[in-house]
């Protein structure tokens, strides 16, 4: 019989409690890693602290390990690998949930904006789409989250700008062109509408500085 779960474990704290036992089931599964789980944030969830890890090292389970959890648990499955180290492992776990409106999601899915892998940053583009629709379930989603998250979303819009100066200007001469800049747009609708009043723009305009972002 496998010994109980520590509830403190960083890959449990990373959802809500009542989500405490799905995650045991997907903890169960997991390879071991030699390296702890680093660099965790925290955000609110609901009404709930939750603290997810920045990156995590364990391999990803066999097939069969993943076909014996519930649709629920393989989606926290998707969820904490898309904190992987591995920028393609990222990718292809955020595939199967960027879809999802469930509140839980939504953090793993705003950190990923507020990262620099160009090619994520378009697929959640493309998939997040209806945040520009008022009354859409992601639209609600989205924008109660950044509502509850305020410095969360504006360390979001700083690191957007900030990646986007470092890597990616070369392609991107302005920023409003860049595939974050327009996530980030799509983010404030969703937080202006749910907030009833416009959220604040951390973006630079055009021809600005963007030195202290760096």
């Amino acid at each position: 019989m496998q010994p109980p779960f520590d509830r403190s474990d960083p890959l449990i704290t990373a959802f809500p409690v009542e989500l405490a036992g799905d995650a045991e089931a997907v903890l169960a599964v997991m390879p071991a890693s030699r390296l702890r789980p680093a660099a965790s944030f925290s955000v609110v969830v609901e009404g709930q602290q939750v603290t997810i890890p920045g990156r995590l090292y364990n391999d990803e389970p066999p097939p069969d390990a993943m076909a014996s959890l519930s649709s629920r648990q393989r989606q926290l499955l998707h969820c904490l690998y898309s904190r992987h180290c591995d920028g393609m492992v990222r990718q292809r776990h955020l595939a199967k949930v960027v879809d999802s409106t469930d509140p839980w999601v939504v953090p793993f899915v705003v950190q990923l904006v507020g990262e620099y892998v160009l090619e994520i940053l378009v697929d959640i583009c493309d998939r997040l789409r209806d945040l520009a629709a008022p009354g859409a379930r992601g639209h609600v989603a989205y924008g109660q989250f950044i509502v509850d998250n305020p410095a969360f979303f504006a360390r979001t819009q700083r690191r957007v700008v900030s990646y986007w100066s470092c890597y990616y200007r070369s392609a991107y001469p302005s920023f409003r062109g860049y595939p974050g800049s327009t996530l980030l747009d799509l983010l404030r609708s969703a937080a202006s509408e749910r907030a009833g009043h416009p959220w604040p723009d951390l973006a630079p305009s055009a021809g600005a500085r963007v030195d202290g972002y760096r």
